[in-house]
């Protein structure tokens, strides 16, 4: 019974993950040294905040979080996280340089939801500190249906 359990371990934790990249590990303050903003990436949104106003229960709906690297190295983000199954963010794949902008795209489901909902996207990264937080708001309206 232990090697059946051992090999199914061992076998179901065979997938290749790929190293991360060392932008996201590499934080140049030290001891010594401490910190020099000039040697990081800093990502600033548009907007922290998106109210999509009413919608009614069942819509998906989809908002672009706007943001810029301000620092002077690139940017890397490493993942996005929702606080909630019902709510995707797309990032994206390559690093954005300096100066350069990009979109974090936050996709809400309604199914099920009712009333005012706000959703928290955390988003990780290699700027300190390293997550940053973008939400989204509701009000989900449920339609009443009409009985003969």
């Amino acid at each position: 019974m232990g090697l059946l359990f051992f090999s199914f371990f061992l076998f179901s934790c065979g997938q290749k993950q790929e190293p991360l990249p060392t932008d996201i590990v590499n934080i140049p303050a030290t001891a010594g040294k401490g910190l020099n903003k000039s040697d990081l990436p800093d990502m600033k949104f548009e907007e922290d905040v998106f109210d999509f106003g009413t919608i009614t229960q069942g819509e998906k709906v989809t908002h672009d979080f706007k943001f810029k690297n301000v620092g002077e190295k690139n940017l890397v983000i490493a993942n996005a996280s929702a606080d909630c199954g019902c709510t995707v963010a797309e990032v994206p794949k390559s690093s954005i340089p300096p100066g350069e902008g990009n979109v974090i795209r936050v996709t809400f489901d309604s199914e099920g939801k009712t009333g005012i909902v706000t959703k928290t996207v955390t988003v990780v990264t290699n700027c300190i500190p390293n997550k940053r937080i973008v939400k989204i708001k509701i009000n989900i309206f449920v339609p009443q249906t009409k009985t003969k």
